[in-house]
């Protein structure tokens, strides 16, 4: 991209700063976004305008359809010409059920985040007798491979033990946060490329495909790319060339394509 004269931006809210991290929290990672774009542009001599799209991967590919839905309102300053996201999560009570049994570290990531920035205590929810790698695992991170496998080992006891009381996507407040935090209950404010891989087991094919329907019937302008064979960890890799070149168009001014049947 910035061979191709972009300025790039990335932003990882929350991350290196006191606190929890407010992982799927929709409104602060959207914000975090505009305002990174904001900085871009404050920088001197950087040649950035007010126009810009916005691409990013699973919890990436959930800010940017946040970013999508909050530009008008947040950042009119700015021009959004484009919202790519690759793998990203969307209905966020489907996919908690979907990865109940195999991803316990995302869930009880995103289980500490709302409990700490929404004041609801995880004790509600969670086994006494998990609360200690409950909260080893929520606290983790996976930039190396010793931060991995350390996930790997506490996440261990969580999938031996019973994890939770009773259902949080069935129960209050648990089941209201996740439908809050999911995207496609505003105007998605520019067309949208998604990308998604058939492989995948984090983000489930289906949910993503039907949130492209969704997106489809509110009149919006989808790309759709399935990726045959792709698992979520290499659902944007596969899929950058294809969502540069639809970036471009839109930078241009060329008609969004779709998949949409009118």
């Amino acid at each position: 991209m910035l061979s191709q004269g972009y300025v790039v931006v990335a932003t990882d809210p929350g991350l290196g700063t006191n606190g929890i991290h407010p992982y799927l929290i929709g409104e602060s990672a959207g914000r975090a976004v505009l305002d990174s774009v904001r900085a871009a542009r404050d920088f001197a001599n950087s040649g950035a305008s007010n126009r810009f799209a916005v691409w990013g991967h699973s919890e990436g590919g959930h800010a940017a359809l946040y970013t999508g839905e909050l530009a008008a309102r947040y950042a009119p300053d700015l021009k959004l010409v484009g919202v790519a996201a690759a793998a990203p999560a969307t209905y966020l009570v489907d996919l908690f059920e979907d990865d109940a049994a195999t991803e316990q570290d995302l869930i009880a990531m995103a289980l500490l985040s709302w409990s700490r920035l929404l004041n609801v205590s995880p004790a509600t929810i969670v086994e006494p007798a998990v609360m200690p790698a409950f909260n080893a695992t929520a606290r983790g991170c996976l930039t190396s491979i010793a931060q991995f496998q350390t996930i790997e080992n506490n996440e261990k006891a969580l999938q031996t033990e019973r994890f939770f009381k009773s259902d949080p996507s069935k129960m209050e407040p648990w089941k209201g946060i996740m439908v809050h935090n999911s995207p496609g209950q505003a105007p998605a404010g520019a067309p949208v490329f998604i990308a998604q891989g058939t492989a995948d087991t984090t983000v489930d094919p289906p949910v993503t495909k039907r949130f492209a329907k969704a997106l489809c019937a509110q009149g919006v302008p989808v790309m759709f790319v399935e990726l045959p064979g792709v698992s979520h960890i290499f659902a944007a890799r596969d899929s950058a060339p294809t969502a540069i070149r639809w970036m471009n168009d839109r930078f241009r001014g060329a008609p969004a394509p779709s998949v949409c049947q009118r």
